[in-house]
């Protein structure tokens, strides 16, 4: 019996090694992006960067027309969508770095529990 649950808990023991060493360094801020579309809400990611791009581009476009434009009337009828598509663009690419922060409290509470675990292996 006492093979046995030395065997178990080897065998543990080498699978927080692994998992510590696995998420032991930061991921990059491209690793980070990466994981905001994954997972079961990376859908919702992945509509908000295409509506932002969509918004982004648009507002370019608008931006375009406005420094083009040769009277007030017309620069006002391309300035004013192209400001709110821009700031909308902008706050929609915002709204995704709360859910990249919190992934990385996860990643570090996740560290601090599989330490602490091991420190009290009773």
């Amino acid at each position: 019996m006492r093979d046995i649950d030395q065997a178990l808990n080897d065998a543990l023991a080498a699978e927080e090694r692994d998992l510590l060493r696995r998420i032991d360094e930061e991921p990059g801020h491209v690793e980070q992006v990466m994981s905001l579309f994954g997972g079961r809400t990376g859908w919702v990611s992945a509509v908000l960067m295409a509506v932002q791009s969509v918004l982004f581009v648009a507002g370019v476009w608008a931006a375009w027309k406005f420094f083009g434009a040769s009277d007030a009337l017309s620069a006002l009828h391309w300035g004013l969508p192209a400001a709110v598509l821009l700031i909308m663009s902008l706050m929609i690419k915002l709204a995704l770095w709360p859910v990249m922060q919190a992934n990385r409290l996860r990643l570090s509470l996740k560290r601090l529990e599989l330490l602490v675990v091991r420190s009290h292996p009773g």
